[in-house]
């Protein structure tokens, strides 16, 4: 029901009630003039107007107490005014404000008020820094009342105000606030001065954030806690690596909802007009890279669930191994054969090379086509972008692919990809809606057995204990995971000192498939070896320390239990590989 036709009903007793003493008004003057008496006319005139005035009153009194007490707000805002481009405001999983609307001033000069052009020029450029001077300028030269700055906080509006300056005056726009600044910034995103959302969130839920303005906040997945921790230990990292740039996840993998999400540099979306345009880019989504050995564990996962492997199958490492136009060599020379497992934890380049051709292109295609690997991450953002792939799987394609060269691919693919490994198998899209309590994660399809799920788990978890990523080991918080050094492509060859050293972690690796399990990848575009690293640029030396010190404040925030093993402080076991089958769990 709308109002036009709620308040004349409630009011339609009070107008019979006007018609009527208004007919008997009318009669009275009649009998007067007929009686002669012109003092009694007067009388009832006089009674008259003050009785029209009563009720109008009354009327009006009538009328603010049905827009107060009843105006229908408690049930979602029918009666509320909405600007047409308000926007909801943005939070986080646990409350938290990200973003909102808030009422912005606009300054306008006329210079036909202005009584002094230079001292005005001289007050505003001193209060207001952000006014570009050469519109300042044409403006007070000019000869109409042109818009000078916007954005003006409440705040800086009564400053300027309180100048009294002639000719300078003010008008309200509204404005999108984002109070923490560079937070999380390439996840918020930013919306333009007509409420069109145009990244991030803002632009992937443009419609939601629109349709909840004035019922409701639209709560996003991360929990701010946690992207403080994250935004921190990644802008360390690329700091003191000298990096050029840098990305932060966090997932947890049964629900597929992002808890974090950073990449650096970042940028302030309360200037994003004056933002660079670089620090724009949102690496986690927006930008391929060639991964390297993280990619191992989409290798060892289609070798182990297609039964061409099993953690014990013997992979000859001894030679460099050679195919047409193309030798594939092992950082660490091993000069062995070695099992599948320690393929693993040595991350050999051969062994993994040689079990990709093992599997061929038809294998390799079937399972890196559901891994996500040869898309766009599906995903609420807009700025998801299809990755940089060869049209055919040659034999030297296929052993590149093996280890995480010949295919460049967004972080946010290899989170969506390796989530699906190591959550009992099922792939599902990753999302930045919160889901709510009780809620069931999206159906997803399975693509690899749950068997084949535990043990990669159990291979991450060695490959941190006896492999790669020592450095990432948190002790009680059964930590795995993998590392990864890319040599970058540049000019049609590949540059030895230019990496992208990365670790992709998940925790904790042991309890139930379908429990809450958290990933987190850390990566950093080119950085630069120190004297503390003796001299390495690579993924253990570098992000796998990072992840280890965001997965130490994060995990008491998740509720991950600390339970540190008699393993973790005495000297290693040797490695049972029949522990390493998810058969045997």
């Amino acid at each position: 029901m709308t109002p036009a036709t709620t308040v004349p009903n409630v009011l339609l007793p009070a107008w019979r009630w006007f018609s009527a003493r208004l007919w008997w008004m009318e009669h009275a003057f009649e009998r007067a003039r007929a009686s002669g008496k012109v003092e009694d006319d007067t009388r009832i005139r006089i009674f008259f107007v003050l009785a029209l005035f009563a009720a109008g009153f009354v009327t009006l009194g009538l009328g603010a107490s049905k827009a107060a007490l009843f105006s229908g707000l408690g049930h979602g805002g029918d009666y509320a005014l909405i600007a047409p481009n308000a926007r909801a405001d943005l939070v986080d999983r646990n409350g938290q404000i990200l973003a909102m609307d808030l009422v912005h001033y606009g300054v306008y000069v006329d210079p036909h008020e202005v009584s002094d052009g230079k001292g005005t020029e001289t007050a505003l450029m001193s209060l207001l820094p952000g006014i570009v001077p050469a519109r300042l300028e044409k403006t007070l030269a000019g000869d109409r009342r042109e818009f000078v700055v916007g954005g003006l906080t409440p705040e800086m509006r009564a400053r300027v105000h309180d100048l009294a300056m002639p000719g300078v005056g003010f008008e309200e726009e509204s404005a999108r606030a984002y109070p923490l600044g560079a937070t999380a910034s390439h996840l918020i995103g930013f919306a333009g001065k007509d409420g069109q959302g145009l990244a991030g969130a803002e632009k992937a839920l443009d419609g939601d954030i629109r349709g909840a303005a004035g019922k409701g906040p639209v709560a996003l997945s991360i929990d701010l806690r946690v992207q403080g921790a994250l935004q921190d230990e990644l802008d360390a990292a690329a700091t003191k690596f000298g990096a050029i740039g840098g990305v932060g996840l966090v997932v947890n993998v049964r629900t597929g909802e992002i808890l974090g999400m950073s990449s650096y540099p970042a940028f302030d979306p309360n200037a994003a007009g004056t933002a660079d345009p670089a620090a724009m880019v949102n690496h986690v989504a927006a930008t391929d890279y060639e991964p390297g050995s993280v990619f191992k564990v989409f290798t060892l996962a289609m070798g182990i669930d297609s039964g061409v492997a099993n953690v014990n199958t013997m992979l000859d490492a001894r030679t460099p191994l050679a195919l047409g136009g193309q030798t594939i060599h092992d950082y660490d020379k091993d000069n062995a054969m070695l099992p599948l497992w320690e393929v693993f934890t040595h991350s050999s380049n051969i062994g993994s090379a040689r079990l990709g051709l093992m599997c061929g292109a038809g294998r390799m295609d079937h399972y890196f086509r559901s891994f996500g690997l040869f898309a766009a991450a599906p995903s609420e953002l807009a700025e998801s972008t299809r990755p940089i792939i060869n049209t055919r799987l040659s034999e030297n394609v296929v052993a590149s692919m093996s280890f995480g060269h010949a295919i460049s691919v967004t972080p946010l693919a290899i989170a969506t990809g390796m989530s699906a490994i190591l959550n009992g198998g099922v792939y599902r899209p990753l999302t930045i809606r919160r889901l709510e309590p009780g809620q069931t994660p999206a159906a997803g399809r399975r693509v690899i057995q749950a068997n084949t799920s535990r043990t990669m788990l159990n291979l991450m978890r060695l490959n941190v204990t006896n492999g790669t990523g020592g450095k990432a080991n948190i002790a009680g918080y059964r930590v795995g995971g993998k590392t990864g050094s890319a040599e970058k492509a540049i000019g049609g060859h590949y540059e030895r000192k230019k990496l992208v050293s990365s670790f992709a972690a998940i925790f904790p690796t042991d309890g139930p498939l379908d429990a809450d399990r958290y990933f987190v990848l850390i990566m950093l575009d080119q950085p630069n070896a120190t004297a503390d690293t003796f001299g390495f640029a690579t993924g253990g030396w570098t992000a796998a320390p990072a992840a280890g010190r965001v997965i130490e404040r994060i995990a008491p925030l998740l509720g991950v239990q600390r339970v540190v093993l008699p393993e973790e402080t005495g000297p290693k076991p040797p490695v049972d590989p029949k522990m390493l089958t998810g058969d045997e769990q």
